[in-house]
Parts: C-alpha cells; structure tokens; sequence
C-alpha cells in the first residue's frame, strides 16, 4: 500500500514510521461481532491429541504457523506465517530452515508469570516434539514418525525411561539461534511443507503444556489473531480479537474469479483483523441452523441441504433471499463422505475372503442416490475415490470398482455362507446369528441415513441395530477403534490427497486410522509416495492404493458434498478457502 506522503527528514522518518507501526498494529473494532455455527462440537484445543475439524477450525485462529495460505490463491497456495520468508530448502530437498519474525508474543497468560513471552524458534521445535512424546498420546504422530532425523530414536528412549527428553540436542530440529528454526529430514518429503500452515504445529510455549497438563485442552495460549474469551463445551465459543495481534493490511491478488474482484472493493488497503468478536453456538440440528440464519441470528451459513429446496433454484438463490442481499458462495468441498469398517470387529472386521465378502456385500447394497435425494436434497455426488476433487493426485477420469448393485450382494453373500436362517435373517458362516451395528449420532440426517441402511440391509435380510451417541463420544471411541461401522465425513487438511490416504496406513492404528485397517500392499505404496513429488508417477501409486482398499472393501465411499455459505449483506470479504476455515480474520462486518 502506497501512502500520500514523504518524509524527507529524519524526524519526518520516525513520524512516518510510527504511522506504519501503529497502522499494522490498528485494533479490531469491539462492535464488530460475527455469529457463526458448528453443525458438532469441537474436541478441545490441544492439537495435539485431535484431528476434528471443528477444533481444527478455532484453533486456526488462535495458533500460528510458520506458514499460512494466500486466502484467494485457488489452488491453494502457501506464503510465510510467521516465518520472515518461504523457508531455504537444501539441493537434496531434506532441510528447510525457516527464520521467524522478531517481536510476535503470546496473549498474556499465569503461565508466563507476569512477563511479555515472545514467540520463538524453539516453540515450533518443540511442538513438533510434542507430538512424539509417548505420554502426550497424539494422533498427529503419524505426521512426523519416521521423518525428522533423530526423533523417532528420542520417542523410542522415551518408551523405555518414562520420560521424554525435551533438552536433548536432536540434529533433526536445531535453533541455532532465537529465531532460526533447522529441519532435517530423513527423506525428502513434499507435502510436509503444508503442515507448518496447520494450527497441528503451531507455535505453543512450553510453559503453558507444563502449567495445564491434562487440562491443556480448555486453556489455549497462542499468538494469533483471536484468543479464548469464553468455553462452554459442546454449546458455545466466544472469541476475542488478540489486542497484541501484530495484524496486516488486506492485499491479496484475484485468482481470476469473478468473485474475487468484489472482495478486493471491499477488502483492499483495510487493517486487520476487522471483526473483534466471535461468536460460535454449536446447533447440530440442520433447520434450526437455517432457521437462525434466516431470522438473523446468524451473520455466515453453511446452508444445511434440507433447506436447500427453499432457498435455491438448483445453483442459484431464489429471488425473494437475493433481494434481501444475501450472497451465496457455492463450491464442491474437498473432502469424502464415507462409512468405515472396523477391522478388528469380530463380524464385520478381518481378512479372510468371507469377511471381505460380507463387507463388499454391505457396500454393494446401500443406497448411494437415495442418500443425495433424501439426505443431502441433491447438493452431493457419488464419490469414485476417497481423494477428493481439489487437492494434489486427484483424477477425474476414476472410478469406483464398487458399484450399488443389490442383487450381485445377495448372491455374495449366499456364495460365501451368509445363509438365511428358519426366521429368514442371515447368518453368519458358522449358524451364529448375523447382526450389523452402524453408529450414528442423535441428529436428524443420521436419522435419515439410518433408515436407508435399514432398507438397504432389509433387501438382502441382514438384521442390523444403529447405537445412537453424540459426535463427540463416537469420536473418542473411533480412536480407540471400538465402533464396528461409523459414517462421517473427512475435510482435507493439506490440498494433497495423501491427507486423506494417512487414515488408512497401518501405522497410523489409534491415530487416525480408525478401522485399525493394516495391509503390507497398501503401507508400501504409501510409503514410496510419500517420497515422490507431485506427478503421474505418485498418482499412479495413490490410485493403487484406493484400489488396494476395494479390494479389501476398507470403507463405503459415499459423497463428496457441493458446499452452499450463504452470507449476509454486512459480511464483507467472504470466500470458503479450500483448506483454511477460520477465516475470520480476513473478513469485515460492515453494517
């Protein structure tokens, strides 16, 4: 941004660079409050020991990484966070060394005694750390196990002793100085870039994990745009602009899309962060979110898909909502619904071909279009792949080797002793009664899916019971892989279809990998792309493994969702990044 004035003394110097300092560091405007929902409740903020959107979400704004995305580059595209610059990255492609900007500090906090706490390269190393500490119990660990030089060797010495030694020199992640942080990999690895832009690593003091321990997850201390006001959990989050947030001015460039020159006359040249507060209510009930949206009580929306009918001509809004000045910002989300299969259950999990057979048989007979008619009102597509459309090793041109095909399950099911029994309900192989559980939450679409499974299922006379418990609880237990069949939907959290791949790698078991699902075939490609760049070399890889998990029938994949955010007039700025959600700092609420 180009100012009106020079200065062409040394006093004018110090006025102008006053200015500037105090213009980047302008507050955000108290009065200006955004009120948004989450359709589930968050897991706390340690992110360390979850992977949920929702906490994913909040956590952005209050964490910083090294990097961060340019908010309309599409595809997405990284820039420096904290970093000064893009990191240095050696011939061999095993070594990035990031250098921080000086003068970033955490929001105030008992922790810290008192004292202003400055951001600093041993907190990103320590983060990373974290994550391999045995007693953290992290599901990011996957992230970083076999990949930093040295770090497994520290977690593994932690195992045996009980304590993991955050002070031991580990070549793998030095900080030569203050602000100077040194990766060194054991291999060269082209999506971990991607996770310095995640809240997974962003910059935490080691004093608050110490402080909090086990309560770390209420007490969120960073250094970025917004801080915790108020927690009420599984109801409400309120937010509150960080007074010593550094802030920007609002300059990013158009992607080509029409969309994105609106937002520039709206946006460009403003100091941010705008908004001063926000409000998040948890409202897990499809129509009660719309209906707070429509009586504005709600600024921002993801329109839920059974209001979709109401307010949309198929892609468009209706006239009567557009000539209230709503917006609509309609997108295909790169993310994959889909129902996974418990390997270690003792009816649907393992590995032998009758229990392949009878998870085939399951995929082969649910309702994929019913579910987009009933559940989703036609804002959804079958999905072909669990990559999805938008990231890295996506192709268009796949397609599912599994196919709705009733009849053909019934047949598999009869070939490999699924016999129905005097009652006429299936049995299983050995004469012990067949019976399938699918966990669902209390909420009205599982309601609905639900009922298509059991219609599904009545097809091929397979007896079935849906435990009801809420999103949260069904979490806890799908990391411990207790949940015979759950559905749920995946976001990706890096634009490269590896996100997605992780939740299926062998090791990955409790972290992730919630079906505990372990295939030698699938972990070694996985293992050779993950050493590959981008190009139809690792494509290829990945395709193999998603039909490596065909084969075996690891998953239902169902949908991938068309997104409708539905703004009001006052909400300026507002486009759905691909993978950043909290967004809010870059939007404004002009009334």
């Amino acid at each position: 941004m180009k100012l009106g004035l020079r200065c062409s003394t040394a006093l004018l110097g110090l006025v102008c660079g006053f200015f500037l300092h105090t213009a980047a560091l302008a507050k955000a405007d108290p009065n200006k409050v955004i009120r948004v929902s989450f359709e589930a409740a968050d897991d706390g903020f340690d992110m360390a020991r979850t992977n949920s959107l929702y906490t994913n979400w909040l956590c952005e704004s209050i964490f910083e990484g090294l990097l961060a995305y340019d908010y309309l580059a599409r595809p997405a595209k990284l820039r420096p966070g904290t970093a000064e610059a893009m990191p240095e990255i050696s011939a061999d492609g095993k070594t990035y060394t990031f250098r921080l900007k000086k003068g970033i500090y955490f929001t105030p906090d008992p922790a810290f005694k008192g004292q202003k706490r400055e951001l600093v390269a041993a907190d990103y190393a320590y983060a990373i750390k974290r994550h391999m500490d045995p007693k953290t119990r992290s599901v990011q660990e996957g992230l970083f196990r076999g990949k930093i030089v040295g770090l497994d060797a520290l977690a593994d010495q932690a195992k045996k002793t009980g304590k993991f030694d955050y002070d031991a020199p580990l070549a793998g992640l030095e900080t030569p100085d203050r602000y100077t942080l040194r990766v060194r990999l054991v291999a060269p690895d082209y999506t971990l870039l991607y996770h310095f832009a995640n809240p997974t690593i962003g910059g935490i003091a080691r004093e608050v994990v110490e402080m909090y321990g086990e309560d770390l997850a209420r007490h969120p201390v960073g250094t970025g745009a917004y801080m915790l006001k108020q927690y009420v959990p599984r109801s409400r989050i309120i937010l509150e602009a960080n007074p010593d947030y550094r802030g920007f001015i609002w300059d990013f460039q158009s992607s080509g899309e029409a969309w994105d020159e609106q937002i520039i006359r709206d946006m460009k040249g403003k100091h941010m962060p705008q908004i001063g507060r926000v409000e998040v209510s948890i409202i897990e009930e499809e129509q009660a979110r719309w209906l707070a949206f429509d009586s504005k009580q709600l600024d921002l929306e993801q329109l839920s898909p059974p209001a979709a009918p109401k307010v949309l001509d198929i892609d468009k809004l209706k006239p009567q909502y557009a000539a209230q000045g709503i917006k609509l910002y309609r997108y295909a989300e790169p993310g994959t619904r889909y129902t996974f299969f418990n390997f270690k259950d003792p009816v649907v999990g393992g590995y032998t071909k009758d229990k392949i057979a009878l998870r085939r048989a399951l995929a082969m007979a649910y309702d994929y279009d019913e579910e987009i008619r009933q559940v989703w009102f036609g804002q959804a597509v079958k999905a072909q792949s669990v990559i999805p459309p938008g990231v890295a090793g996506f192709d268009p041109k796949y397609r599912s080797s599994i196919r709705h095909d009733p009849e053909l399950a019934a047949k598999l099911l009869d070939h490999f002793g699924y016999k129905k029994g005097a009652d006429g309900w299936r049995t299983m192989p050995d004469g012990k009664p067949l019976i399938i559980k699918i966990h669902s939450a209390p909420k009205t679409r599982d309601k609905a899916k639900m009922e298509i499974w059991k219609r599904s299922l009545d097809r091929l006379n397979v007896r079935a019971e849906f435990p009801v418990a809420g999103f949260a609880d069904n979490l806890k237990a799908a990391y411990q892989c207790e949940l015979s069949m759950w559905g749920l939907g995946g976001t990706a959290s890096i634009p490269d279809g590896i996100d997605a791949l992780q939740n299926y790698y062998g090791p990955n078991a409790y972290q992730g990998n919630f079906g505990c699902y372990k295939s030698e075939a699938f972990d070694e490609a996985y293992s050779k792309a993950m050493l590959l760049p981008d190009g139809p070399e690792r494509t290829a890889l990945y395709q193999k493994m998603v039909r490596i998990m065909e084969a075996d029938t690891v998953e239902l994949t169902e949908l991938w969702q068309i997104r409708n955010w539905l703004m009001h007039p006052w909400v300026k700025g507002f486009k759905k990044h691909p993978i950043l959600s909290g967004d809010w700092m870059y939007l404004d609420i002009v009334k």
